[in-house]
């Protein structure tokens, strides 16, 4: 069965190692059939939560008008939610974590987003697995929040410089990740 996905990304780094496995984690969803939309979200200006809870008052999600509010109608019609992002400072990269923020806006807004699909593709410096906990860790509460499914993650450790995805199988494990949908 097709299904529209939605990949939100968090690095700035257009040739780095999470935006490779991002790019095969694409190419092999599509070609199972599933439509993508992609937002590289350090490439959009998308500001943190104010918590003022006037969520889709105004007709968009967010009164602060932003990028995000091109987003929040793609996560709305979404069968699914990828995640893509590298580890920073033991946590989630900030270019990515003020979308995730306002995605409190469908809580707010009364939004029914239950039901959908995610996963979580990371990878980090060094070669310690729950480094990627800062990062692991709160896609999954998340996901319980929100009532949706963690279909899988691919956590790939000692990957720094660009290219050295090259050097592991995560590449591999993104593209396989696309069959779980």
């Amino acid at each position: 069965m097709s299904k529209k996905i939605v990949v939100i990304t968090g690095s700035p780094r257009k040739n780095g190692n999470s935006f490779a496995m991002t790019e095969a984690f694409i190419k092999a969803a599509e070609s199972n059939g599933h439509t993508v939309t992609r937002f590289d979200a350090a490439m959009k200006k998308t500001g943190g939560c104010h918590a003022c809870e006037t969520c889709y008052r105004t007709g968009k999600p967010c009164s602060f008008d932003d990028d995000f509010n091109t987003i929040a109608p793609a996560i709305l019609e979404a069968d699914a939610v990828v995640f893509t992002m590298p580890v920073y400072w033991y946590s989630i990269p900030a270019q990515i974590k003020g979308i995730i923020d306002k995605m409190f806006s469908f809580v707010v807004g009364g939004k029914d987003i239950s039901g959908k699909e995610c996963a979580v593709i990371t990878c980090c410096e060094e070669n310690d697995m729950s480094v990627m906990d800062g990062v692991r860790v709160p896609m999954e509460r998340t996901a319980s929040l929100l009532k949706w499914k963690m279909v899988g993650e691919v956590l790939i450790p000692g990957v720094l410089n660009v290219g050295d995805i090259e050097k592991t199988d995560g590449c591999k494990q993104a593209a396989e990740l696309a069959d779980k949908f």
